[in-house]
């Protein structure tokens, strides 16, 4: 009798954890981080005592709110991995991860931004985050379906940016079609003609000799200062 006794009260303490890191992650998304652990207790349902013996300073929290974050995030892209094509797994999973971290940025903040807590439990998802991520990234670009010349940390990088840019549109559709869209540049291209480098063209220069050129009115901008460059330029193009 002892023994299940035992158990459901770990089976209790488990449900009053979970409770505690879904009600700080709502609280301290809609709140900021300076919310009374007091307030977080009360949404929780559960006494302030409960929050203490599983956390003993607001910092262990916020550390187990991000790390429990990435570890819905890690059983996402496992689950995706198994079940979908890969290119429709990967790019799923980064769309989760921006909508998803979009309302965690007061806590990825603060963990990222302090490199003195001991925080063994972060570390260790966000290790096993990057080898979900690098999985995902691998398979998609060996269906073809992501550019090959992507890591995982650009892409890790570029998933915070798009989440940044979600923040800061009002009209969360138009910001998660931006997010689409910037998406999209992830994907191999073939286009049909090489693009010109990029080129100002108010502070434009002579490709060949570097001289200032005058803007047009109209028409193409110029590439050349005169016949005589643009000839150098056409003489060293490779044989077609």
């Amino acid at each position: 009798m002892t023994a299940v006794i035992d158990g459901g009260d770990r089976a209790d303490a488990r449900r009053n954890r979970a409770k505690v890191l879904s009600a700080a992650g709502e609280a301290f998304a809609e709140h900021g981080l300076d919310v009374p652990l007091g307030d977080i207790a009360r949404l929780a349902g559960v006494g302030a005592g409960t929050i203490y013996r599983h956390f003993p300073s607001k910092q262990a929290l916020l550390e187990a709110v991000h790390a429990q974050h990435l570890s819905d995030l890690i059983a996402s892209g496992e689950r995706r991995l198994a079940q979908l094509p890969p290119t429709e797994a990967f790019f799923g999973f980064l769309l989760e991860v921006v909508e998803t971290s979009q309302r965690r940025g007061p806590v990825c903040d603060l963990v990222t931004a302090d490199p003195s807590w001991p925080r063994p439990v972060l570390t260790a998802a966000v290790q096993r985050f990057r080898q979900v991520l690098t999985a995902l990234l691998h398979a998609a670009q060996r269906a073809g379906g992501a550019r090959p010349d992507l890591d995982p940390e650009g892409v890790a990088s570029f998933a915070v940016g798009c989440t940044a840019m979600l923040t800061a549109r009002r009209d969360r559709q138009a910001g998660l079609a931006l997010v689409r869209l910037a998406l999209d540049g992830l994907r191999p291209s073939t286009p049909v003609t090489e693009h010109p480098p990029f080129r100002d063209a108010l502070n434009a220069r002579c490709e060949e000799c570097g001289t200032a050129l005058t803007p047009r009115p109209t028409g193409r901008p110029p590439r050349y200062c005169g016949p005589t460059c643009r000839q150098r330029a056409h003489r060293r193009r490779p044989a077609g």
